[in-house]
Order: C-alpha cells, then sequence, then structure tokens
C-alpha cells in the first residue's frame, strides 16, 4: 500500500526545499507519494524540474496565490 508524505516547505528559500525533498524521496518507495508545499519561485522550478530528471511523476497545485503543493510520485 503506498504511501503520501507532506513535506512542508513553506518560508525556505533556495536550495533548502530541494535538499528536503531529496532526502525525502530517498526514504519512500515506488508508488509512494510526496506533497511538497512551497512559497518560493526558485524551488517551484527546481524541485519538479529535478523530480522529472529522477523519472518521477510531477504534478503542480497552486493552492494558494503565490504557494503550490508539487505532487510527487516516486516511479
Amino acid at each position: 500500500m503506498s504511501k503520501e508524505v507532506v513535506l512542508d516547505c513553506l518560508g525556505e528559500a533556495c536550495p533548502v526545499p530541494l535538499i528536503k525533498t531529496e532526502k525525502a524521496m530517498s526514504t519512500l518507495a515506488a508508488g509512494d507519494v510526496l506533497i511538497v508545499k512551497i512559497d518560493h519561485s526558485c524551488a517551484m522550478k527546481n524541485v519538479p524540474e529535478w523530480a522529472r530528471k529522477q523519472g518521477h511523476n510531477v504534478e503542480i497545485e497552486e493552492v494558494d496565490d503565490g504557494e503550490w503543493e508539487c505532487i510527487i510520485e516516486k516511479v
């Protein structure tokens, strides 16, 4: 059974959200989902870019003005 993990990176600037995302993804199994909460435009570019390069499925939802959830499914 896959699990869902929420990573709160609100208020954190690059490269912190990316480092936290990489660390969290390394603990997950295939099929697990990591939801990264981001409110920094630099991280909004880096995190999905990194995840796609790793071959993961990535979706981005804008939950508020200037606040996003980057949903990464580990493959």
